[in-house]
């Protein structure tokens, strides 16, 4: 039996995980991340090797298996990386940049996988790391559109400063790729990465 423990207290990512019917726990990474890359691919999956490394490194006394999982989230604008907004008026400026425009979602994750002998007297341990991108392409705003939804107060605390699965979801004209992905966590290319190993995590 495994112990899956998501490197994260995402309410998002923990939805899906729920979704999916996965047993789970959550324990935050609690570090000072630092963005590390030349490429949205290369900074996503530092980001979230980061975390999973942080948590791994914190249970790595406890005598089981287990399954730890990171995962980090950032959207890019015309090769910019657009964050969490620092405040109301940052988030209009990035809802502005991504008007009429497509953007990538970019998702990083890193699965590290450690497997205790029956004796405890050694343990196996493996990390699988990868990034998969979303394209999305959000319909023509107007400033007062923007300004109601920023006014919400969702996209405060969101990559891009927008949430697909909330209430900018009406705004979205397209996307190609993984939905999932574009909400921070994309569970099906997680299932199907262990499955490739032989775990599979619905058990």
């Amino acid at each position: 039996m495994n112990r899956i423990i998501l490197a994260s207290e995402s309410p998002r990512r923990k939805e899906i995980m729920n979704q999916m019917g996965i047993q789970y726990e959550t324990m935050p990474a609690n570090i000072t991340e630092e963005v590390v890359g030349d490429t949205p691919s290369d900074m996503v999956k530092s980001l979230a090797c980061q975390k999973a490394r942080a948590v791994a490194e914190r249970t790595q006394s406890n005598h089981e298996n287990q399954i730890i999982i990171g995962a980090d989230t950032l959207v890019f604008h015309k090769g910019k990386a657009l964050g969490k907004p620092r405040d109301r008026e940052h988030a209009i400026e990035m809802l502005e940049a991504i008007s009429d425009d497509t953007h990538e979602v970019y998702t990083g994750v890193c699965i590290i996988i450690r497997k205790n002998s029956p004796d405890h007297s050694n343990t196996d341990a493996r990390e699988i790391t990868f990034s998969v991108s979303t394209e999305v392409v959000v319909y023509p705003l107007t400033k007062e559109q923007i300004v109601d939804y920023v006014d919400t107060k969702e996209p405060l605390d969101k990559a891009g400063a927008y949430a697909i699965q909330g209430g900018f979801g009406i705004y979205i004209k397209e996307i190609h790729g993984d939905y999932y992905n574009v909400v921070g966590f994309p569970i099906a290319r997680i299932f199907k990465k262990l499955l490739e190993i032989g775990i599979d995590i619905k058990k």
